[in-house]
């Protein structure tokens, strides 16, 4: 499996580093890894990691204004793209085919190819362009999965809210995880009256 990965420039960095070292244990999975300018202030500011390291998990990499790379063709064949965190200014982007550069570019083509594209936007609250863009982009084929957190799983820390989303994403293409529980229902003897 294909998967191209971009970081964008919203809070929430951990969002795409979790997903990219829980893509490097895979061995079936090849990423190709893509961060926006501010992506990599956030990487540093939120995480205090190396990007160098960020990188590594990657089975390859562009720099954002790269738009010769591979990835910007159709005829790159992929299986999906997952931007995460991804901003608002990428979603306006990516809603209006403005690709001034890779990921918004390799979006495109993942868009146009028909292949999955998830956007987890980390914004809030929305009004009402916000949510106007989100509702184009669902109806040009995109995903939006909000890194909205569960409780059923009872998360007792960060990671295991970081985890609950990356192991989401990772359920959208199809890729067995061990991140949470999956739901079995309410115990019957449980539930309330």
């Amino acid at each position: 499996m294909k998967l191209v990965v971009g970081i964008s420039g919203a809070s929430g960095a951990i969002y795409g580093v979790r997903l990219l070292e829980v893509l490097a244990t895979m061995p079936h999975v090849e990423t190709h890894l893509i961060i926006s300018r501010w992506g990599e202030e956030i990487i540093s500011h939120e995480m205090n990691l190396p990007l160098a390291a960020v990188k590594k998990l990657a089975t390859y990499c562009y720099d954002v204004d790269e738009l010769g790379a591979r990835v910007s063709s159709g005829s790159f064949t992929r299986d999906g793209m997952v931007i995460a965190p991804c901003s608002v200014k990428t979603m306006s982007a990516l809603a209006h085919s403005y690709t001034e550069n890779l990921l918004v570019r390799a979006g495109d083509v993942t868009l146009k190819e028909r292949k999955r594209l998830v956007l987890v936007p980390r914004e809030t609250p929305l009004h009402l362009g916000h949510l106007r863009t989100m509702v184009q982009l669902t109806e040009m084929g995109a995903i939006i999965l909000p890194p909205v957190p569960s409780f059923y799983n009872r998360p007792k820390t960060v990671d295991d809210i970081v985890n609950h989303t990356v192991g989401r994403i990772l359920d959208l293409f199809d890729l067995k995880h061990d991140l949470f529980p999956q739901w079995s229902g309410i115990d019957a003897t449980h539930a309330e009256g």
